[in-house]
């Protein structure tokens, strides 16, 4: 998902990027517990007909199923901020504490890979690839407003 912040005329935009959801918390909550249900009874019936080991793998699956389910969910939770302003473009992700990506906006060039598969900013030998967990629409999308949003920064301001 895309959301444009404009901070006024001449001070720039930021462009905050997130992963697309289709599950709330609550919803894969009631994802993991339709699974695990579904394979503990699967797995009382293979010990009832005799199979003793089947607790012991329902428990073993629902620990992974959780894993991955944890894991998916923690992927959903990144974020891209790319700031363009007449001083500085700047990409914060939110696993470092610096900028990824920081640059005057002249010297900064934008590259569109492929059909809009990769977007990458890069300035003075520094590359930096924005958008990654997007779909191809909204690259294209984030490709559109980020050429538009570069040309604006080094435009001169008029009065």
């Amino acid at each position: 998902m895309i959301e444009m912040v404009s901070s006024g005329v001449g001070t720039g935009a930021q462009l905050r990027l997130r992963p697309p959801r289709a599950l709330t918390a609550r919803q894969f909550l009631a994802l993991f517990a339709s699974l695990a249900a579904a394979m503990w009874l699967v797995a009382g019936l293979g010990w009832w007909g005799g199979n003793v080991f089947a607790p012991a793998f329902a428990l073993l699956d629902s620990v992974l199923v959780a894993a991955a389910l944890r894991w998916s969910w923690r992927l959903g939770e990144r974020r891209e901020i790319i700031s363009i302003g007449p001083e500085a473009v700047e990409v914060w992700r939110s696993a470092q504490p610096a900028p990824a990506f920081h640059a005057h906006p002249v010297w900064v060039r934008m590259e569109v890979g492929g059909d809009g598969e990769s977007i990458v900013l890069s300035s003075s030998g520094v590359r930096c690839e924005v958008g990654a967990f997007l779909g191809p629409g909204e690259r294209r999308q984030l490709a559109t407003r980020l050429r538009a949003l570069l040309e604006a920064s080094r435009s001169p301001p008029t009065t």
